[in-house]
């Protein structure tokens, strides 16, 4: 009975309600957006790589040498030597060692050249190891495998055939068309920057650089089943595992300070750790303007019932007059306050997860983060009851202020 009256009250001050209710909707839309994108960034970072122990590239920000060879952001600022991916392959404490090369690209995916190895050692969420799905991993120079994401969204299938670009762009005018290459296997979706990428072998990368002429031959013996053997010039970085984790400071500071070219290392843990702290900052920022909105938008409504009030006297007192105890002015009030509230809430979180829906490609392949668009979490919907509580608190005002209306004051005439 009550809520039917309150939503008859809302109706006849339905422009105000609406406006009210855009406004709740906007600053719940922020908050749940703001908190489900960095909870879900930083598992999305966090569940990326897992087992390396240490990451070695050219000297460079850790932050970045992170992010281009992990998460396929940002570009590498040198190469490595093959030499130097040999000298630290063949070190005591190191048990495995994965090189990588980048900077080709199809379509907007990124390209990664590396060795067989990275099917075995390499590990992403919790230690899970990477599969395929469909077909093979690379052999020849000509072969590739695709990331889940790479092989759904463009459509292909085992025996396509693809021209790599030059360069990390969506749009290329470079594309090495001598050197085309065959899908021979599709790896299993991971939710990681993996389903993303299209993986070549080191030597195929050095393929598609060379002249035409070059990598005819290549493709010759390859065709006629002889051996090749191609020299690879240069790399832009290298997973490596050690044989103890306790080496792995000991390690790092032996790669910065190797003297047969500049190299750095960083430990994928401690540079989430930085990284995390880098953006902790902005984090915040945005958290507290979210709730400064939602704080406001919340005042907003008090004040539109506390305005409604004084202009609903007779209608207080009309109740009073039929028999409607004091309590009832106040549930009243608050009934009115909390049907905004929850509609907006539902409102705002169904934005949320339409958005995310709708953007969730557009995120992994142009920033690298994988977000889960199921909003419809615990922690969701405890936020939404958080916010239903601060507007029964903040709307307790002007419900007071009907409760305290005597009948004698409504009946008045003025």
């Amino acid at each position: 009975m009550l809520l039917k009256v309150a939503l008859h009250s809302l109706a006849n001050r339905k422009a105000a309600a609406w406006l009210t209710l855009l406004s709740i909707v906007v600053s719940v839309t922020l908050l749940i957006a703001v908190e489900h994108l960095r909870v879900q960034a930083k598992q999305s970072f966090g569940r990326t790589v897992s087992g390396v122990d240490l990451i070695v590239g050219a000297p460079t920000g850790a932050t970045n040498l992170l992010l281009y060879s992990v998460f396929r952001m940002g570009n590498p600022t040198n190469s490595i030597r093959w030499q130097s991916y040999k000298a630290l392959q063949n070190a005591t404490s190191v048990d495995w060692a994965i090189p990588i090369s980048l900077g080709d690209s199809y379509q907007g995916f990124r390209v990664m050249g590396t060795t067989i190895d990275y099917l075995e050692h390499f590990k992403y969420g919790s230690q899970q190891s990477l599969r395929l799905a469909q077909g093979k991993a690379f052999q020849s120079p000509f072969d590739a495998m695709l990331g889940a994401d790479v092989a759904k969204q463009l459509g292909f299938k085992i025996g396509d055939k693809i021209v790599l670009s030059h360069g990390l762009g969506s749009v290329s005018f470079s594309h090495h068309d001598h050197a085309p290459f065959v899908v021979s296997g599709i790896l299993a979706a991971t939710g990681t920057p993996i389903d993303k990428t299209i993986h070549i072998s080191l030597q195929g990368a050095e393929v598609a650089h060379m002249s035409q002429q070059q990598a005819e031959q290549v493709m010759h013996r390859v065709e006629s089943g002889q051996d090749v053997d191609i020299e690879i010039s240069a790399i832009s970085a290298i997973f490596v595992g050690l044989k103890s984790k306790v080496h792995s400071l000991q390690m790092q500071s032996v790669v910065n300070r190797y003297q047969a070219e500049p190299l750095m290392a960083i430990i994928p843990g401690v540079a989430l750790t930085e990284l995390w702290e880098l953006v902790g900052n902005l984090e915040n920022i945005l958290l507290v303007v979210s709730i400064m909105v939602l704080i406001s938008s919340l005042l907003g409504l008090a004040t539109m019932l506390l305005t409604s009030i004084r202009e609903r006297k007779n209608e207080m007192a009309v109740l009073r007059a039929i028999g409607a105890k004091p309590w009832v002015i106040f549930v009243l009030i608050q009934a009115e306050a909390m049907l905004i509230t929850v509609f907006a809430s539902l409102i705002g979180v169904g934005l949320v997860w339409l958005g995310l829906m709708m953007g969730a490609d557009l995120l992994a392949q142009e920033y690298g983060l994988f977000i889960d668009s199921n909003v419809f979490t615990i922690a969701t919907w405890a936020r939404v009851g958080l916010i239903c509580c601060a507007s029964f608190v903040l709307s307790a005002m002007p419900a007071i202020s009907a409760y305290r209306h005597s009948l004698q004051q409504g009946l008045t005439a003025r």
